[in-house]
């Protein structure tokens, strides 16, 4: 299968089930809301060495904020309800709560499993801190220094999918570049999925495993291009670099089109060739066949 003279191997990607939530943050401008987000979502990139894999889902204008003012929506996935609730409360007390004007709405207010998030904050208060229902929803107001800090009590929860992934090939780093910031760019447009990694994009990918003890996880040798005929190399003739794009979403269809929009874009540039990361099937149980999704997936 080709696109663009691009051969799209016949893999598949495999990922997991992880628990997500979906929170709102908002700042009285665009310049706080940045630095807010910069620090919340900082060492947030896999689960594999992260409390959780998070990052910003989509930019909300004042106009459809829950306060009137800049916003964004965050995702945050993680491995089960209790380590993705103390991730997300760490993360917000670090970050949101110190950073000058913040507030944090949920953004999941119809899910059953709930992580209790103001509700633990509210103690930083001393006894200060004042709680207001709004309808069924109940808010807690925290003094802070610059006025009061505003979090809901409760974040929803439901399950996710993380992991979902494919491999460019190029001929060169700069191409390969070029080819990963079109296709993290395409998926920026899509809502329910984010790009954990710095910039979206993998360069150090991983197998399962190491010649070391202790170590879950090594380099993924089979895609190293310094590493061909020293180790069984996957990699595409002529093709000297190789990037990930590792994505989560909120459920299998979400993911499933964020590939297959991304995948084009990236084919938008000289790739020989695309393929995904596996583990031939065993860990995850959510398997993203390239030439399926490339064929059948509407985005």
């Amino acid at each position: 299968m080709e696109i663009n003279g691009t051969w799209i191997e016949d893999e598949f990607a495999e990922a997991f089930s992880m628990k997500f939530s979906r929170f709102l943050v908002t700042a009285y401008d665009q310049y706080w809301l940045d630095h807010a987000l910069a620090k919340l979502t900082g060492y947030g990139c896999s689960a594999i060495g992260c409390d959780a894999e998070i990052d910003v889902e989509t930019q909300i204008p004042s106009e459809r904020s829950p306060d009137g003012r800049v916003g964004a929506s965050v995702l945050a996935f993680s491995f089960t309800t209790d380590t993705l609730g103390t991730a997300i409360l760490n993360r917000i007390g670090q970050t949101i709560l110190t950073c000058p004007t913040t507030a944090v709405f949920d953004g999941l207010p119809d899910s059953e499993t709930r992580i209790p998030i103001g509700k633990s904050l509210r103690y930083f208060g001393d006894g200060f801190q004042k709680s207001k229902m709004v309808g069924d929803i109940r808010y807690w107001r925290i003094p802070v220094m610059d006025g009061e800090f505003v979090v809901e009590e409760s974040f929803g929860v439901e399950k996710g999918v993380a992991g979902g992934n494919f491999l460019i090939q190029t001929r060169d780093q700069l191409t390969g570049l070029q080819a990963a910031q079109s296709a993290v760019e395409a998926i920026k447009l899509l809502p329910d999925v984010v790009t954990p990694f710095p910039g979206g994009v993998v360069r150090s990918g991983s197998k399962v495993g190491s010649r070391y003890p202790g170590l879950v996880a090594s380099t993924y040798d089979a895609f190293c291009p310094t590493l061909v005929g020293r180790t069984t190399s996957k990699i595409a003739e002529r093709a000297n670099c190789v990037y990930e794009i590792v994505l989560d979403g909120t459920s299998f269809d979400s993911v499933a089109n964020a590939l297959k929009l991304a995948i084009n874009a990236a084919c938008e540039h000289d790739v020989i060739a695309i393929s995904a990361g596996n583990y031939g099937g065993k860990l995850g149980k959510h398997h993203f066949k390239l030439h399926e999704i490339l064929t059948t997936h509407s985005t």
